[in-house]
């Protein structure tokens, strides 16, 4: 990965030791640390003052403006009223395939030799599905500056679209259960615009891949099979895999962007697999359905869960 950080170069400046014991020099510097002080104090206020109207204005203010006028609604606050708000509306509720279920569905896909692909939606495909869509660009970058990282610059509409298409071909697709404006306030919007209706898509949780792997049923789905791995991380990855006896029939690396898929494609045609494992930003989305689609092949988007393994913030986890 990409380290975006830059150093600190007043860090490693030398502190300049006083040469004065006067008591003027004294004075001043305390009258700077007692500055110091009261900025940092008036910030801390400001910013709890803005928390508190912020509450207020995204709660109890939209409640006022429903109450008629000369009436006020005594020991219910905003939460008691979102409580029982909710309950009429439970019956809507839209239940996301477990891990269990993802686990049995790729595995009945790997033993009978049919394709299958998984893919996930994050912050990342949403804002590039957003763009001069639901959004202006200017507004997206501004939102999405690390999409050049994800491996998308924009605007580039050809990719908005494909992401489309890879929405409407994948057979399960991993959705934010966050309502955060990023979120599940982009995807709904998005799949409105574009006439899908979330009904009709077989969806997950987006951190399948770190559920699949923290209940032990990653690992299960890597037995016996052949794993191609794409991305970044495919030579560390595929090293850690085969250390712990998993066979690793091919890699592919680097994927520079979503520009890049048409020679993934064409890669891992010459590769034989059985499940391909893909950790490559936003292009894991249109490489994975296309897999699938093209070659038969089941597709898993791996995502930061490659990097976790092997920098070792994540184990591969067994069920045994």
């Amino acid at each position: 990965m990409m380290n975006k950080g830059h150093r600190d170069r007043d860090r490693d400046k030398p502190v300049e030791e006083s040469k004065s014991d006067s008591l003027g020099s004294t004075n001043t510097n305390e009258s700077s640390s007692s500055e110091v002080v009261l900025t940092g104090k008036k910030i801390t206020e400001a910013y709890e003052e803005g928390y508190r109207q912020g509450c207020f204005d995204g709660g109890e203010a939209k409640v006022m403006k429903l109450l008629p006028p000369l009436n006020i609604l005594p020991e219910l606050t905003v939460d008691d009223l979102i409580a029982i708000g909710f309950q009429t509306v439970a019956s809507t509720l839209f239940p996301l395939i477990s891990p269990e279920g993802i686990y049995a569905e790729m595995e009945t896909a790997l033993n009978q030799r049919k394709p299958m692909s998984i893919v996930r939606l994050g912050d990342g495909e949403l804002l590039t599905l957003a763009h001069d869509t639901i959004m202006p660009t200017f507004e997206v970058v501004r939102w999405g500056h690390f999409l050049p990282y994800a491996g998308v610059n924009l605007p580039d509409p050809i990719t908005r679209e494909d992401l489309v298409q890879s929405l409407l071909q994948a057979d399960i697709i991993g959705i934010p259960e966050s309502r955060h404006p990023s979120y599940q306030a982009l995807l709904f919007p998005i799949l409105r615009h574009y006439g899908i209706d979330y009904r009709g898509l077989r969806m997950t949780s987006s951190i399948i891949n770190y559920t699949l792997n923290d209940e032990g049923y990653l690992a299960q789905l890597l037995v016996g099979r052949k794993i191609l791995i794409i991305g970044n991380e495919a030579p560390g990855l595929s090293r850690l895999l085969a250390q712990q006896g998993f066979h690793i029939s091919g890699i592919i690396h680097p994927v520079q962007g979503v520009a890049d898929v048409p020679r993934v494609m064409r890669q891992t045609s010459e590769i034989d697999f059985d499940l391909a494992l893909v950790a490559a930003g936003v292009a894991a989305v249109l490489i994975c359905t296309r897999i699938a689609r093209e070659q038969g092949k089941v597709s898993f988007d791996l995502g930061h869960l490659a990097n976790r393994l092997v920098s070792g913030e994540a184990t591969l986890r067994s069920r045994l």
